[in-house]
């Protein structure tokens, strides 16, 4: 077969509209995998039965990285006109209604860099089928609502792969000859060939036990290369965690008798929830102190958690089709949310979780690729694996959730599980079921799955004597295929702050109802109002309390009650939200109206101080409400993004604070200085809000060798880190000796140098364009390792965004060159990368061109694929 020829074949897009069962299932499968060193041999041995009437002949999905060997039906091989084969499919003719098919493809994982389907890395196998990796294993009905039963064999060098892993309950296991060996698996759990896993190395192993709430034990195993076991002990108490968190705020206990996890250096995507064996990123696996900043810590608990709660939403639950993708993703964000909120701190936790969803997800709803949670349409399935499928997704849950209550959203998840278990289902089910568990109506509730775009919020007041009405009233623009849009239904969550910063609790006339932490209101209508008696004079609204739906706000209130918000509401995310539209507003009145920026207003500048002040809350949440609203956040609110104006402006709101507070910030800075390392989340907090007082403090006269003392003392990744991302922000004549020094201490440890990469991308020095071309220079840099790739090419384009909009178009340019390069080794990497060069609408003048024509450049290379070529078409429409 020709492969190039065939690959180039453009595919069609597919609907949700057209959606049909699969003509034929696949009960069970029994593989056959025979590992060498240059090929591999994979059997597969299927029950198929006919689930549509009539005669139609048996499609199997294909690709073009594998040979067919042989097929054969009932133990007759066939020949000649018996079968039809495609570029990407296996087409079987005249077959009866129940048979066994037995189909033979040779492989050859060395050379499979796209990291997709059955591939060789770092001397191991490793399978990676989600979404549509399976058929390039072999042919099969390659589709999430084919659910089979899977048996596995795999056969291999016993010195060189020792490890065979696959999904379900170990089996038999033995010698062969040839020095080979053998091991079975079987998984008694029906699953969707995406959830099919395989691993087979050489790897060492670290062992746990977890007992169920039922009594039943299960083993635990962390498999990673023997030199990196000693970083894998959060990871596996994490995992237990998890297990023991799930049982109790779910119901849902582990249904095996082994759970395994894989960590491996080169993987696409973070981590993988195949049923039983979970391969990760080693990113998100191995931890020490030394290596790992309490980010990375936080964020390993939360995926090894995300990958566990798959187990049931998402495995023993699964999606019917790609378009539900959401259903597992967008609940299952949810729930390791809920969970990393339960073992940090709830508060932080949840301005991580809004930061992310404003740096990330509301640019792309503004932008040419936005689309809903639950798409209508798609090319390349692997670019919706996005942050609205998923984080939008979570927050859709969420006011699920705030709508129903606690109690009643797990009587619906309790309801969900039990009603389809073992089953492909849609997002309607599951909004179906929290309905049917609660007597509840959420039919206008469904068009944040239909409908894209980020709501707009206007809020006004109106008062009358102690009566204070609210008018609230909500609009959203058109995106790509939906011109106008329906109004929304969302519960908005707003508390009362009096004038002596007290709480108040106001009467509410209707549509309202008062919870512990606000009144929720019931938001439906495209201009609705909330009647409160009783408010006194002086006394402020807390408005989008918990950030309560996903949503863009404006609001009638003054910059003075901002500041007092800012020091007063008992709300984080309201006072936090107060404090970034203090800085949000001063910005945009700068760059879009050319103010000369030479001081702060009293009231910004006493809000800050009051914060720097404060010694009664969280030191996590001081360091979030010191922290300026980010560049990419504040451009967002701008009619046309002048990056490097913001920027400019922004740096001088940061000098300004620590001319007015420089004093109260290194008196504060110095008392959270400790005597040694410890990683509970008081110590936590502490390092958190020192490293961003840091951060101003570096701006100062001896910013240098307040850095550098800090840099040369650090006894951990969080602050070494850092100290290392202010100094390659810096003109500091250590710069390089520091850089240096860094990569000198830890050119070793991958995961490590992954930082200092990233680091320099994000770097606001006007010579950071020619600083990162020239990494991917760097003896350490290599574009088939998707970690070592966002590292520098994500982190400088979708992060840095004063120096990705360089004037000269530099950015673009670079970005566009890496895609082309990419797409030749890993389009799904490579597609991953597009989505900034998409964002000309918010540019004008040459700039909007120089960004088109990076776009059109990439368009014009005939051997663009089909994942990139999806969406840059989109992003030039």
């Amino acid at each position: 077969m020709d492969v190039s020829a065939a690959a180039s074949v453009p595919k069609s897009e597919i609907y949700l509209a057209d959606y049909r069962p699969p003509a034929f299932a696949i009960d069970h499968v029994q593989l056959t995998f025979r590992l060498f060193d240059d090929f591999a041999e994979v059997e597969a041995v299927s029950d198929v039965r006919r689930q549509e009437k009539g005669t139609a002949p048996l499609m199997l999905d294909g690709g073009p990285y594998m040979d067919l060997v042989s097929v054969a039906v009932d133990g007759e091989a066939l020949t000649g006109n018996a079968y039809t084969l495609g570029s990407d499919s296996l087409t079987l003719h005249d077959v009866p209604d129940q048979f066994s098919l037995r189909i033979v493809t040779r492989l050859k994982p060395q050379e499979n860099t796209r990291l997709e389907g059955l591939y060789h890395s770092g001397g191991n196998f490793c399978t990676q089928c989600e979404a549509e990796g399976f058929r390039h294993i072999t042919y099969f009905v390659d589709r999430p609502d084919n659910l089979a039963r899977y048996s596995v064999r795999i056969e291999a060098n016993k010195a060189r792969c020792p490890v065979l892993l696959s999904n379900g309950n170990p089996g038999d296991a033995g010698d062969l000859n040839e020095r080979r060996h053998f091991a079975e698996w079987h998984d008694p759990f029906p699953k969707p060939s995406y959830l099919f896993a395989l691993v087979a190395g050489k790897l060492g192993v670290l062992s746990d036990s977890f007992t169920t709430e039922s009594g039943r034990d299960v083993a635990l195993n962390i498999y990673a290369a023997p030199a990196d076991l000693d970083k894998c002990g959060y990871a596996m108490q994490s995992l237990k965690r998890s297990m023991k968190w799930d049982e109790e705020a779910f119901g849902r206990e582990y249904d095996l008798d082994v759970y395994n996890i894989v960590a491996v250096g080169d993987f696409n995507m973070g981590a993988m929830e195949n049923k039983g064996l979970n391969i990760f990123n080693s990113k998100y696996v191995l931890a020490s102190p030394d290596t790992a900043t309490d980010t990375d810590f936080d964020r390993i608990e939360g995926i090894i958690g995300h990958e566990y709660f798959h187990n049931w939403s998402g495995n023993r639950v699964t999606c019917r089709d790609w378009f539900q993708l959401s259903l597992k993703e967008g609940l299952t964000v949810f729930r390791d949310q809920q969970f990393s909120s339960d073992m940090t701190s709830r508060a932080v936790k949840r301005l991580d979780d809004v930061r992310l969803l404003r740096m990330l997800q509301f640019p792309e709803d503004a932008g040419p690729l936005a689309h809903p949670v639950r798409p209508e349409k798609y090319i390349e399935i692997n670019n919706f694996y996005t942050v609205t499928v998923y984080n939008k997704g979570a927050e859709v849950i969420r006011m699920m959730h705030r709508l129903l209550g606690a109690d009643g959203f797990r009587a619906g998840t309790d309801l969900y599980f039990d009603r389809h278990d073992g089953q492909a289902v849609t997002c309607e089910d599951f909004v179906k079921a929290m309905e049917d568990a609660n007597g509840a109506d959420l039919g206008q509730f469904r068009l944040w799955y239909s409908q894209a775009g980020t709501p707009k919020l206007t809020v006004e007041r109106m008062r009358d004597g102690n009566q204070v009405t609210l008018t609230i009233t909500q609009s959203c623009p058109p995106t790509p295929g939906q011109a106008e849009k329906l109004p929304f239904h969302m519960p908005f969550m707003v508390g009362w702050v009096g004038a002596d910063g007290a709480e108040i609790r106001p009467t509410i006339a209707a549509d309202g109802t008062w919870h512990e932490d606000g009144c929720l209101l019931d938001l439906r209508q495209e201009r609705q109002q909330f009647v409160f008696e009783g408010v006194p004079e002086g006394a402020v609204p807390s408005l989008l309390r918990d950030f309560s739906c996903p949503v863009l706000m404006t609001s009638d209130l003054t910059e003075a009650e901002f500041a007092f918000l800012s020091g007063a509401d008992t709300d984080a995310f309201a006072r936090w939200e107060a404090t970034q539209t203090l800085v949000s507003n001063l910005l945009v009145r700068v760059v879009e109206g050319d103010e000369p920026l030479t001081s702060l207003p009293s009231h910004l500048t006493d809000a800050y101080g009051a914060v720097l002040t404060d010694e009664n809350t969280d030191p996590a949440l001081i360091a979030e409400l010191l922290m300026l609203p980010s560049e990419i956040d504040v451009g967002q609110k701008l009619k046309v993004l002048e990056a490097e104006k913001l920027h400019k402006a922004r740096e001088t709101v940061l000098h300004l604070l620590v001319k007015a507070h420089g004093g109260v910030m290194r008196s504060r800075y110095e008392a959270l200085a400790s005597d040694g390392f410890f990683q509970d989340q008081d110590a936590k907090a502490a390092r958190k809000l020192r490293n961003v007082l840091l951060g101003y403090l570096a701006l100062g006269e001896d910013g240098e060798a307040l850095v550098k003392t800090h840099y040369d003392g650090a006894d951990n990744m969080t602050d070494q880190m850092a100290a290392l991302s202010l100094v390659t922000d810096s003109d500091f004549a250590c710069r390089k000796v520091v850089l240096d020094d860094f990569y000198a201490q830890w050119k070793d440890n991958t995961l490590v140098i992954d930082k200092w990469f990233a680091v320099q991308a994000n770097s606001k020095r006007e010579d950071t364009v020619e600083v990162v071309r020239a990494l991917t220079n760097h003896e350490a840099f290599t574009i088939k390792n998707p970690n070592r790739l966002r590292s520098l090419v994500s982190s400088f384009s979708m992060l840095n965004q004063v120096r990705f909009h360089s004037e000269d178009g530099a950015g673009y340019r670079f970005l566009a060159d890496m895609i082309e390069a990419v797409d030749a080794i890993n389009p799904q990497m490579a597609a991953k990368l597009v989505a900034p060069l998409g964002r000309w609408r918010r540019l004008e003048g040459r700039a909007r061109d120089m960004m088109q024509e990076s776009l059109r450049k990439i368009a014009g290379n005939a051997a663009t694929s089909d994942d990139v070529r999806e969406l840059v078409e989109k992003s030039l429409t």
